[in-house]
């Protein structure tokens, strides 16, 4: 995921302290009931498409906007699927960020699905039943898109 501007800007007067930033993934589905996927330039996995809201951008446009930059595919925002917290990350080069993930499902209007940026090193559509290995966040994701259950999110509260 390239690190946009904004945040380059934040990190230059913070450092590497904890960022918390929020970030869209999206589950982008085709007529067929296929899953739009990339094998990421970062880590060689493949994941859904996702990204990081530009400022005062909504998430569904962020969703669009970075589906369509990664994968060349047109889509619309459909539903919200999952608002979650996650747990804190840091980078290879020191930075911690958490991100509170909005995820969305999607259904693609048009484009081709290719290689659209150097966040990907290959794009594809799956059918469910054969998808390539994922963690547990895209599976749920998926899983949370084929349904007709509400919009999950973790009801534990703190005290």
């Amino acid at each position: 995921m390239a690190t946009p501007d904004f945040i380059r800007d934040l990190r230059s007067s913070i450092g590497h302290r904890l960022l918390w930033l929020p970030g869209v993934s999206a589950v982008v589905l085709d007529d067929g009931g296929r899953v739009l996927l990339n094998r990421r330039s970062d880590n060689g996995k493949w994941s859904l498409i996702g990204g990081i809201p530009e400022p005062g951008e909504q998430p569904a446009a962020c969703a669009v906007r970075e589906v369509h930059e990664e994968t060349g595919v047109h889509c619309v925002v459909e539903r919200v699927l999952v608002v979650q917290a996650l747990k804190a990350v840091t980078y290879d080069n020191g930075d911690v960020c958490q991100y509170m993930d909005i995820s969305v499902r999607c259904r693609a209007v048009g484009g081709e699905a290719r290689v659209n940026d150097d966040e990907s090193l290959e794009v594809g559509w799956f059918e469910v039943d054969a998808l390539p290995q994922l963690n547990e966040f895209a599976l749920h994701r998926i899983k949370q898109a084929l349904s007709q259950t509400p919009t999950w999110f973790d009801p534990t509260t703190s005290d």
